[in-house]
Order: structure tokens, then C-alpha cells, then sequence
């Protein structure tokens, strides 16, 4: 019963959103049941419509994920768009410095540095904000815009192959690359770049749950993001609850890195996010989907596509919209530690 609760709320969002989608699609003159057949038909055809939304859905699923763990610390982490940049930067230079050693050490050093550095970068606005009460959310935005700015400063004047018109850096050693799936999966071609990340991204699903409700920190850190004078009076450290979520949050969104780098360019791109840290789980069908709805129909554009990734999650996000109606028959109800 508790499942049907927690799954029945985006549910309805979901279908809110696709039906105030429909109508706007036939007030601009086309057939909503066409465009959708394209968004959905394109997203989840085999072997490339699949393969390329769970390739999409990857860095979604680690920004989601480092979002929820500072939400449940009652922090909005706004900056796992610079952490995953500095992250990915961090991987690809341990790529290209240290290609003489064996794909058995390498690979793991990448992922440590694709972990440390989006967990270092995180924790700094923690670290504001438990010592001197500076907010995360001013904190978090000025670091996206310091880890851009001084990536690119490294990546043209010191890394960037001469001669190279592309904003990127050398690639990296060959043994630092991860397998794609196509390797392993019968009928999936190795040119689709979804890769290993992904089976790590659903691994830190079920790490995060376990961390969260299954262990005395996660409850620490939840208690915190409910009341922080009540945790505080029961012996618990808010200041350490906010740096540790914080870092992990940073840390998670970090791993974007490891699919980026390893995975796919093998190299650091200069703006390869494509807004991963303002973007969620939702849309992730979407992105594949927009381009054949964008080509195959008169009127639904990209852009219309956009809109209707807004408003899915404007419906998923606006909670206390659907929680009033279905309250009082017990229906949304939920703990919140």
C-alpha cells in the first residue's frame, strides 16, 4: 500500500501533464495522439531508441539522485552542473596523465577522481554553509559559473590539442576507456554510447535508498532536512549533517563524469552538459523523442517538445496541487523521515 502511495502521486502528475500537453498541441493544429505516437515510438523503439534514452536518462539519473540527498537534508543543491564539470574535467585529466599504467588501476583512479572532485566541489558550499549560515542555493549558483569559467581557461591554454578548433582536450589513454553495452547485449550496436555508466547510475539507486532509510546516517541526515532543532536537541550535528550531504550530493552528480568521459567522447568536451544539473529524471524520454516529433509533424516543434518537458515537471514538482484533493482519503500521506 505504501508503494501504491509514493507511485501514485507522479502518476497523476504525469498524465496532468501529457493531457494539458494534448490540448496544446490541438490548439496549434495538430494531432496530439500522432505526436505522441512519434515521441513514444521513437523513444522506445529497439535496439537505437532505447539504447539512446537510457543513455540520456544516465546523467539524469546521478544528478537526481545527488539532488534528493541534499533535499533530504533540507538543502537545494542548484550546483550539479559544476560538479559534474569539474568532475568530468578531474577524470579526463587522470586519463590523459596517466595512460602508462593497466586499464585494472586506471579505470578505478578515474572513477575516484570523478567521485572526489564532484564531492569536493560540493562540499564547499556545504562547508559555507554550516560554518558561516552562507545559503547554498547563492553558493552553488556562483560555483556552476567559477568551475565553467576556469575549465575553460585550463582546457584552451593547457590541454586542448594546438591547432584544434573544438573546446576539448587531448583524448584520453585508450586503457581508460569503459565497456559500451553493445558489448555485452545481443541486437545492441556498439555505436550507441550507452555504456557501464548506466549500470552504475542503477546501482547508486539502490545505494542511496539503503543509505538513507537503512542506516543511522541516513536517518541522521533526514532528520536534519525535517527539523533541524529537534535533531540538534536529540544529539545530532547539523553542521556535519549539511557538509556530509552535501558531499555526497556532489559526489553523485560527479559520476556524470565517468559516463561522459569514459564512456562515450573519451575526453573532457567544453559544455557537454546538456543542463544535466537543472533537468531530471522525467525527461529523459523526451530528449530522445523531441526529433522525430520536430520532423514529422506540421506544426510540434522542439520547442513545443520543451514545453511539455516544463511541464511535466511543474506538474511532478507541485505537490501540495494534488496532495490537497486526495488527502483526506489517506491516500498521499507519507512519512517525511
Amino acid at each position: 500500500m505504501s508503494l501504491f502511495r509514493e507511485l501514485l502521486f507522479p502518476f497523476i502528475a504525469v498524465v496532468a501533464a501529457f493531457t494539458i500537453g494534448g490540448i496544446l498541441i490541438l490548439i496549434i493544429g495538430d494531432n496530439p495522439l500522432h505526436a505522441y505516437g512519434l515521441l513514444f515510438g521513437s523513444a522506445f523503439s529497439w535496439p537505437v531508441g532505447i539504447g539512446y534514452t537510457l543513455f540520456y536518462a544516465t546523467p539524469l539519473i546521478f544528478t537526481g539522485l545527488a539532488v534528493l540527498v541534499a533535499f533530504r537534508c533540507g538543502l537545494l543543491n542548484i550546483g550539479a552542473e559544476g560538479q559534474l564539470y569539474i568532475a568530468a574535467f578531474a577524470t579526463a585529466w587522470v586519463g590523459i596523465t596517466f595512460t602508462n599504467i593497466s586499464s585494472w588501476l586506471l579505470i578505478p583512479l578515474c572513477f575516484i577522481a570523478a567521485i572526489l572532485g564532484g564531492g569536493i566541489w560540493g562540499a564547499i558550499p556545504g562547508v559555507l554553509k554550516a560554518k558561516f549560515g552562507s545559503h547554498e542555493v547563492i553558493n552553488t549558483i556562483m560555483l556552476n559559473f567559477i568551475a565553467v569559467a576556469l575549465l575553460s581557461y585550463f582546457t584552451q591554454y593547457h590541454y586542448k590539442t594546438p591547432g584544434d578548433p573544438i573546446m576539448q582536450t587531448v583524448p584520453i589513454g585508450q586503457e581508460a576507456h569503459i565497456a559500451r553495452l553493445g558489448r555485452f547485449i545481443p541486437g545492441l550496436p556498439e555505436f550507441i554510447p550507452l555504456n557501464v555508466a548506466f549500470v552504475l547510475a542503477l546501482i547508486c539507486c539502490g545505494l542511496v535508498y539503503l543509505f538513507l532509510w537503512r542506516t543511522k546516517w541516513g536517518y541522521e541526515l533526514r532528520a536534519t532536512g525535517t527539523n533541524p532543532s529537534a535533531a540538534e536537541y536529540g544529539g545530532i550535528s547539523v553542521p556535519k549533517q549539511i557538509i556530509m550531504a552535501m558531499t555526497i550530493s556532489g559526489a553523485l552528480a560527479g559520476m556524470v563524469g565517468i559516463n561522459e568521459v569514459l564512456g562515450y567522447r573519451y575526453r573532457y568536451y567544453d559544455g557537454f552538459s546538456d543542463n544535466y544539473g537543472f533537468t531530471g529524471i522525467a525527461v529523459a524520454l523526451l530528449q530522445r523523442g523531441g526529433i522525430p516529433v520536430d520532423a514529422f509533424t506540421e506544426h510540434v516543434t522542439k520547442d513545443i517538445v520543451q514545453v511539455l518537458q516544463g511541464t511535466i515537471i511543474l506538474f511532478v514538482a507541485a505537490e501540495a496541487f494534488f496532495h490537497g484533493p486526495f488527502a483526506k482519503f489517506g491516500l498521499l500521506k507519507r512519512s517525511t523521515v
